[in-house]
């Protein structure tokens, strides 16, 4: 079981757009000298929906060749369209991928049916540790921990990233859920409270620019220590909020370019950030004690 701070990796770009690959690999290697304890390559944060099928793929191939083990490589797979999300999930496995991550079908808002067979049919066609991805904020749809709870049975899947920022279906999928369905907090801003309660680890976006404290953060949670856990996460709580002031991961990427780790590029229909909000987020990164350069 993967556990720990799972960092929802964002996507180096060149000012055109192009994928930064030179940076991916430097961002890959600062988070495992940083100590995160998982990558996930091409999710939300990794701006999944702007890459083209190639792109992707390449990316999560190279993760894993770059990688070499050492911490796992988790594949964003998802898709609004159950084949296309086979595709990926199948492109993920070839490549070596550890385990995927597949959001629920964004827009055509289907039915709790729709998305158990939708997640059933991506288990039964491609035999990798499969992890499910609730987000209703951003696609419209809500995974009920009843449908949950009914695709916790189904072979390949191991795990549900919860993103409603809600402790009380935490603790509730955690009640009702098997001992060997791992949740994930996909909600910073609540993960130290959810990994005490027996999350398994946080899938963070926080976690692009404060590794080490992430993963000190979790381990101390996952070990028991409230005490711990808490001071680090108050240490952490204004860049919970700062990195959300717009879309994410705009406000990351901006972050991630004050640091000296990546450059300029997003991709539209995202935009850099608005400069009003640059000295808040650098506040929070000095707040946190995080250097730029």
């Amino acid at each position: 079981m993967i556990t720990g701070s799972l960092v929802a990796l964002a996507t180096p770009m060149h000012a055109d757009g192009a994928v930064d690959r030179e940076a991916f690999a430097r961002l890959l290697e600062f988070h495992i000298e940083q100590g995160s304890d998982g990558l996930v390559v091409a999710g939300t944060t990794g701006e999944a929906s702007t890459l083209s099928f190639a792109e992707h793929c390449a990316l999560i191939r190279e993760a894993v060749a770059l990688v070499r083990g050492r911490i796992p490589v988790i594949a964003g797979t998802g898709a609004n369209a159950t084949a296309e999300a086979v595709e990926l999930t199948r492109g993920a496995k070839e490549a070596g991928a550890d385990a995927c991550l597949l959001v629920s079908p964004y827009y055509v808002k289907p039915t709790q049916e729709g998305l158990y067979r939708h997640h059933r049919t991506i288990a039964e066609a491609v035999a990798i540790p499969q992890i499910l991805y609730n987000v209703p904020g951003r696609t419209g749809v809500d995974l009920k921990p009843e449908t949950a709870l009914r695709l916790a049975g189904v072979p390949h899947i191991v795990g549900l990233k919860e993103a409603a920022g809600d402790l009380d279906r935490v603790r509730h999928l955690l009640q009702v859920c098997p001992p060997d369905f791992a949740v994930y907090s996909g909600d910073d801003a609540t993960a130290c409270e959810a990994i005490l309660m027996g999350a398994k680890g946080d899938i963070s976006v926080t976690a692009n620019v404060a590794p080490a404290l992430m993963h000190q953060m979790c381990a101390a949670a996952l070990a028991g220590d409230a005490t711990t856990a808490r001071a680090l996460n108050a240490r952490l709580a204004r860049l919970h909020q700062v990195l959300f002031v717009e879309s994410n991961p705009i406000p990351t990427k901006w972050a991630l370019m004050h640091m000296g780790l990546m450059g300029p590029g997003i991709r539209l229909p995202l935009t850099p950030l608005d400069p009003t909000y640059h000295s808040l987020v650098a506040d929070a990164l000095e707040q946190a004690g995080i250097a730029s350069c």
